[in-house]
C-alpha cells in the first residue's frame, strides 16, 4: 500500500526539504497545507530570504512566512500586486525587486500606503518603469530605510533625489549607476546643499554614481563637503569629472575605497592630488585610465603606501613605476595590472621581492612575461588567486609550474 509523502512526521518531511533551494521549497509549499508547514519548518526557514514568483504564490502564504521569522524577501517576476506582500508581511526588513520590468509607480504606490518602519533594505535595480513619483512615496513611507538600490532605473531625475535628501535621513547605501539625468544638482540634494528644502542624506557610506554622464567636479565638491561619513564612493565611467575634482576628496578622512574606472579625464595629476592629501585609502582603482602612467605609481608609494588593494589594469606603467612603488606598499594584498603591457619579469620579480604579503595578482594579459616571471610570482608566501588568462602556456608547462611552486613551497 503507498504511503503518501504529506503522511510522513513533519520533522522527516522539513528534513527533506531543507535539502531544497529557496525557490524549490517555495513550489512545495503551494502543494498541500502539510507540504507548506514542513518547508517553511521554523529550523530551516529562519533567517532565510524567501524567492517568490508573485504571480503564483498564494497570498495566504506571506502571513505563515512571517510566522517563521522571514524578514528579507527577493520577488523574482511580479504579476500580481505587491501589496499582498507588504500587507501580509507588515515587519518586513528587506524586499528585493530587482529585475521586475513590470513594476510601475502605481503598481508601487498601491503597496506603500502607510509607514513601514522595519523595512530598512529596498532594492528596485533595473526597475526602468520607476520615476521620481515612486520616489516621493519612499521618502513618505520607508523613513528607516538605509539601503537604496536604484542602478539601471533610467528614469530617475534631480527631483527623486530632492525627495530622497527630504525624507530618508538614516540612509547609509545609495545605488545610482547608469541614473543618466542625475547631474551636480541632484548630488548637491544629497549632500545638503539645498538646506531650505532638504537635509540631506549626510549619513551616507556607501555612495554608486557609476556611468553618471552628467556629473562634474562641482559633484565632487557637494561631496566633500556635505557627507563627510563616505566611505566607499563609485566614479567608475564617469567621463565628465577631471584631476581638479581629486582635490576636494583628497582631505576625506573617513573614504577608505575609491573606483576610478574608465574615468577618461583622470592621470597623474589627479592621483597626485589624492596623493598629497589626508587620505587613509585601503582600495584605489584606476583601471582603463588611459593617462595613468608610472608617475602615479611615484606618488602612490608617497602618500597612499597603506592602500590594501590597487587596480592599474591596462594603464601605461612599465616596470620603472613597479621599482618606484613595491618597496613602500607593505600593506598590498591585491594587485591588479592585467593588460599591462610593459611588464615584464623584472617587474614580477621586484613583487616578488618586496610585495611579500600579495593575496591576489591579476596578469591577464601580460603579454611580455614568461615563465622565469611566473615562477618568481607563484613563490610569493600568502599568494591564492594568480589570473593568467590571455599568456599562453602549455597544459603540461602549467602543471609542471605549479608542481615545482608546491613542492618548494612545503620544503
Amino acid at each position: 500500500m503507498e504511503t503518501h509523502i504529506s503522511c510522513l512526521f513533519p520533522e522527516i518531511l522539513a528534513m527533506i526539504f531543507s535539502y531544497l533551494d529557496v525557490r524549490d521549497k517555495g513550489r512545495v509549499a503551494q502543494v498541500c497545507i502539510a507540504w507548506r508547514d514542513a518547508s517553511y519548518h521554523k529550523s530551516v526557514w529562519r533567517g532565510v530570504e524567501a524567492k517568490l514568483h508573485l504571480r503564483r504564490a498564494n497570498p495566504s502564504l506571506f502571513p505563515s512566512l512571517q510566522a517563521r521569522g522571514i524578514r528579507r524577501v527577493q520577488i523574482l517576476s511580479l504579476r500580481r500586486s505587491l501589496s499582498y506582500v507588504i500587507q501580509g508581511m507588515p515587519n518586513i526588513e528587506s524586499l528585493n525587486l530587482s529585475g521586475c520590468y513590470n513594476l510601475t509607480d502605481n503598481g508601487l504606490g498601491h503597496a506603500f500606503v502607510q509607514e513601514i518602519p522595519s523595512l530598512r533594505v529596498l532594492n528596485l535595480s533595473l526597475c526602468k518603469q520607476i520615476t521620481d513619483s515612486s520616489l516621493g512615496r519612499i521618502a513618505q513611507y520607508l523613513k528607516n530605510l538605509e539601503v537604496l538600490e536604484l542602478g539601471g532605473c533610467s528614469n530617475i531625475t534631480n527631483t527623486g533625489l530632492l525627495l530622497i535628501a527630504w525624507g530618508l535621513h538614516r540612509l547609509k547605501s545609495l545605488n545610482l549607476r547608469s541614473c543618466r539625468h542625475v547631474s551636480d544638482v541632484g548630488i548637491g540634494h544629497l549632500a545638503g546643499m539645498t538646506r531650505s528644502a532638504a537635509e540631506g542624506c549626510l549619513n551616507l557610506e556607501y555612495l554608486t554614481l557609476q556611468d553618471c554622464q552628467k556629473l562634474t567636479d562641482l559633484s565632487l565638491k557637494h561631496i566633500s563637503k556635505g557627507l563627510t561619513k563616505l566611505r566607499v564612493l563609485n566614479l567608475s565611467f564617469c567621463g565628465g569629472i577631471s584631476d581638479a575634482g581629486m582635490i576636494h576628496l583628497s582631505h576625506m578622512a573617513s573614504l577608505w575605497s575609491l573606483n576610478l574606472r574608465s574615468c577618461d579625464n583622470i592621470s597623474d595629476t589627479g592621483t597626485m592630488h589624492l596623493a598629497m592629501g589626508t587620505l587613509r585609502l585601503s582600495g584605489l582603482d584606476v583601471s582603463f585610465c588611459d593617462k595613468i602612467g608610472d608617475q602615479t605609481l611615484a606618488y602612490i608609494a608617497q602618500g597612499l603606501y597603506q592602500l590594501k588593494s590597487l587596480s592599474l589594469c591596462s594603464c601605461h606603467i612599465s616596470d620603472d613605476g613597479i621599482n618606484r612603488m613595491v618597496r613602500q606598499m607593505h600593506e598590498l594584498r591585491t594587485l591588479n595590472i592585467g593588460q599591462c603591457v610593459r611588464i615584464t619579469d623584472k617587474g614580477l620579480e621586484l613583487i616578488a621581492d618586496h610585495l611579500t604579503q600579495l593575496v591576489g595578482i591579476d596578469l591577464y594579459g601580460c603579454t611580455k612575461i614568461t615563465k622565469r616571471g611566473l615562477e618568481r610570482i607563484t613563490q610569493l608566501p600568502c599568494l591564492k588567486v594568480l589570473n593568467l588568462g590571455l599568456w599562453q602556456m602549455t597544459e603540461s608547462e602549467k602543471v609542471r609550474l605549479f608542481t615545482v611552486t608546491k613542492k618548494e613551497s612545503r620544503e
